[in-house]
């Protein structure tokens, strides 16, 4: 997009390491961004703790110039996990403020990711769960979730409302951009889906009609917290389902989002019922090619002026520094590198091998290992270790890993529904 007239004999770290300036003004300082992975360091009842503030301020070290938090829920009656933060009010301004000035340390950026479950739920967490149409999970997956009930007119705009809230809230306590989750199942993207989204009034029915809720999501959130101020969004390429969300529907609301301004598309893939954005395909096979959704990119790349990033897959510096000299993208997206080794981006910005490898997470248990369920709970567990001040452990079991998650999520569901009796 910008500052691509770089020579192409520059090293693959000195690409990476240019700055990258936002349509809104801002700059990030090179080109690595920390992708969000939902930590679920909350409390009991949602708040903010010193956790995150620990896990910010090691990452903020680790040289990424852009770090995006992980599932910030903007209604305590809506989560995605327990022990999820919530953004509703001023509560936890003063630990929100300290969060802040971990991530931005060292002229890092440090955004929120704002999010609504929808129907992606696990059963018995919430009091119920909503999504835009009654539809429910696949047959294998219903034990884990249960059928949403269609929202109201009425619940849609107030989920709406609490973007925007969030969003000034978290521009208030230090934080230097917002991310809109508008990938991977959850709500936004559950109204851009045709198989999700059956409705028939003004928020459903057409392509038109079914992306209506995230451009009116943006545009209360830029209304929120001005011109000046990142405002980007997550988006399938695809959702990987049949009847789902399509490639060419994904150009369009890009398109549309560029129309209105956003600071920067970051493209993913697929729902906890394809987990494409893992790198693993509908049959549980793990991917080899790096950055899974780079074809998609620059197929954007040549039909919109956008920032992009692609989060998925790459691993080598002489890939990300490839599709950067080629124009195909802005900002190279990593997540899972960072849960296991904090210090990643250090490593590829200064030409270094990197001492870590991604390796499958499984269980043996085939329909799990064919699900998103197994990959959130084991690199869940390397945040909470970090959050403690200890270092991850990249040769953790996949199976002792899952049941340990499952006893601890099990137990802290409990406590939640107890909160809320």
């Amino acid at each position: 997009m910008n500052q691509k007239d770089s020579p192409a004999s520059q090293t693959p770290e000195a690409l990476i390491n240019r700055p990258f300036i936002l349509p809104c003004g801002q700059e990030i300082k090179n080109r690595l961004m920390k992708s969000a992975m939902s930590e679920a360091l909350g409390t009991v009842d949602n708040h903010m703790t010193p956790g995150l503030v620990t896990l910010y301020d090691r990452w903020a070290g680790g040289g990424a110039g852009l770090l995006v938090s992980g599932n910030v829920m903007i209604d305590r009656r809506a989560l995605g996990e327990p022990y999820n933060v919530a953004i509703e009010d001023e509560q936890d301004m003063a630990l929100l403020s300290a969060w802040a000035r971990a991530g931005t340390k060292n002229n890092t950026q440090c955004w929120i990711q704002l999010n609504h479950p929808g129907k992606q739920v696990p059963r018995g967490l919430n009091t119920e769960s909503v999504a835009p149409s009654a539809i429910p999970f696949r047959k294998e997956l219903q034990r884990f979730f249960v059928t949403p009930r269609e929202m109201t007119e009425a619940e849609i705009e107030d989920v709406l409302d609490r973007f925007a809230r969030a969003a000034s809230i978290v521009k208030k306590a230090g934080f230097t951009g917002v991310q809109i989750h508008g990938a991977h199942g959850y709500l936004v993207s559950q109204f851009l889906s045709p198989h999700h989204n059956r409705r028939t009034d003004a928020w459903g029915g057409s392509a038109q009609n079914r992306r209506r809720f995230v451009l009116e999501a943006y545009r209360r959130i830029r209304s929120a917290v001005g011109t000046s101020f990142p405002v980007a969004i997550k988006l399938n390429s695809a959702d990987f389902q049949r009847g789902g969300f399509s490639e060419t529907e994904s150009m369009e609301v890009i398109a549309a989002l560029a129309a209105e301004g956003v600071d920067l598309v970051e493209i993913s893939g697929g729902t906890y019922e394809a987990p494409a954005m893992s790198g693993r395909k509908a049959s549980g096979i793990d991917s080899e090619r790096e950055a899974y959704f780079l074809e998609f990119a620059k197929s954007a790349r040549k039909a919109v002026k956008v920032p992009l990033a692609v989060t998925g897959g790459f691993r080598t510096a002489g890939a990300m520094a490839g599709a950067l000299a080629d124009d195909s993208l802005d900002m190279i997206g990593m997540a899972r590198p960072l849960a296991v080794d904090p210090d990643y981006a250090n490593t590829i910005l200064t030409g270094r091998p990197p001492t870590v490898t991604i390796r499958p997470i499984t269980t043996g248990i085939r329909f799990l290992d064919k699900t998103a369920l197994m990959e959130v709970a084991w690199y869940s567990r390397q945040l909470r270790r970090m959050a403690k001040g200890k270092n991850p452990r990249p040769n953790e079991s996949g199976l002792v890993s899952f049941i340990k998650v499952m006893v601890a999520s099990t137990w802290r569901t409990n406590q939640t529904r107890r909160l809320r009796a």
